[in-house]
C-alpha cells in the first residue's frame, strides 16, 4: 500500500493532466473563433500562436537547465525531443489547424481523441508494455462515449465543403500526436518535465516558422486587437501552460494513464462550442459524455490506490 506523500504524489499527478486536457480542449474553439473574426489563414495563426509562446519556453529552458542538469543527456536523446518536437508537436498542430478550417469544433474533437488509443497501442507492440485491466475498462468507456456523442453531428456534417479533407487534416494530427505523446512518455523522466517541455517547444516552433517563412509574409498578415487577444490566448492558455501541466502529469502518471485521462477534452469541447459557437447539444452528446467521465473517474480512482505505471 502507498504512503501518504506516494498517494499525493500520483494524485497531483492526475490533477496536472486533467487541467492539462481540459486547457488544451479551448485551442479548438479559440482557433475556430479567430478564423471568423479575423480571417486568418492556419500557418499564420499557427505561427503567431508559436512566437507569443517562445518566449516562455526559452525561459523554461533556461531554468530547466539549472534546475534539472545534474541529468546529463546523450545526443542521441536530445536528437529525440528535437524530432518528436518537429515530427509530433509541429506536424499535429499543422494538420489541426488547417482541419479546423473545415470541420466543427466537435468533430475534430471526435477525430483528434484517436490519439490515446494509437498511444496505448503504440506502447503495447513497441515496447511490449501490458495494459492492465482497468485501462482497458476506461478506454472503452471512454471511446464508447466519443462515439456516442459525436453520431448526430457526423451524419449532418459530411456535406459542408471540405469536410473530407479537413477529416484527414485532424486524422494525421491524431496520429502524428500520438507519438508525440509516446516519445514524452519515454523522455520526460530522463530530461526533466521543464527541459524536456521546453526542448520540444523550441523545436516546434522552429519547424513552424521555417514553414512560415517559406509559404507566407508577414506583411500580409492584418493585425488588430481581436487577432493578438486570440494569438495571446492561444499561446499561453490553449499552448504554455497546459503543455507543461501535461509534461508534469506524465512523469508522474505515465503516459497511458494520461493518454486516458485527456477524454475528458472533447467533453469540454462540447460546452465551449455550445455557448461560443452555437453548436448544438444533443441528447446522445449527453449520454456520450457520461461515460467518458466515468472513463476519467476510473483513471483518478486506479491513481489513487496505487496501480503500477504502465506508461514508462
Amino acid at each position: 500500500m502507498l504512503d501518504t506523500g506516494k498517494r499525493s504524489y500520483q494524485l497531483a499527478g492526475f490533477i496536472f493532466a486533467l487541467a492539462g486536457a481540459i486547457l488544451f480542449s479551448t485551442k479548438a474553439i479559440l482557433v475556430k473563433l479567430a478564423f471568423m473574426h479575423t480571417g486568418i489563414d492556419a500557418v499564420s495563426l499557427l505561427a503567431l500562436r508559436m512566437a507569443f509562446s517562445l518566449p516562455f519556453y526559452l525561459a523554461a529552458a533556461w531554468l530547466g537547465n539549472k534546475q534539472e542538469n545534474k541529468t546529463h543527456l546523450s545526443y542521441q536523446q536530445i536528437g529525440w525531443i528535437i524530432a518528436l518536437g518537429i515530427f509530433g508537436y509541429y506536424l499535429s498542430s499543422l494538420f489541426d489547424f488547417i482541419g479546423l478550417q473545415y470541420v466543427s469544433a466537435g468533430l475534430e474533437r471526435l477525430i483528434l481523441f484517436l490519439y490515446p488509443t494509437f498511444a496505448v497501442l503504440l506502447n503495447t507492440f513497441l515496447f511490449k508494455v501490458a495494459l492492465k485491466r482497468i485501462q482497458l475498462i476506461a478506454l472503452a468507456l471512454s471511446y464508447a462515449g466519443i462515439g456516442i456523442a459525436y453520431f448526430a453531428e457526423i451524419q449532418t456534417d459530411f456535406a459542408i465543403p471540405g469536410f473530407y479533407y479537413g477529416s484527414f487534416m485532424i486524422f494525421l494530427c491524431a496520429i502524428t500526436y500520438s507519438f508525440y505523446l509516446v516519445g514524452t512518455g519515454k523522455l520526460v523522466q530522463a530530461a526533466g518535465a521543464t527541459r524536456y517541455t521546453a526542448y520540444a517547444m523550441l523545436a516546434a516552433s522552429a519547424g513552424v516558422f521555417i514553414h512560415f517563412l517559406f509559404t507566407r509574409s508577414i506583411s500580409n498578415i492584418h493585425f488588430s486587437p481581436t487577432l493578438l487577444y486570440y494569438a495571446i490566448a492561444l499561446a499561453l492558455i490553449a499552448t504554455v501552460i497546459p503543455s507543461f501541466l501535461m509534461s508534469v502529469g506524465m512523469k508522474r502518471i505515465g503516459s497511458n494513464n494520461v493518454s486516458i485521462i485527456t477524454s475528458i477534452g472533447p467533453v469540454s469541447t462540447i460546452i465551449q462550442a455550445y455557448f461560443l459557437l452555437g453548436e448544438k447539444i444533443l441528447f446522445l452528446q449527453i449520454a456520450g459524455t457520461t461515460l467518458v467521465i466515468a472513463g476519467v473517474v476510473l483513471i483518478g480512482w486506479q491513481t489513487q490506490n496505487n496501480q503500477k505505471d504502465t506508461g514508462i
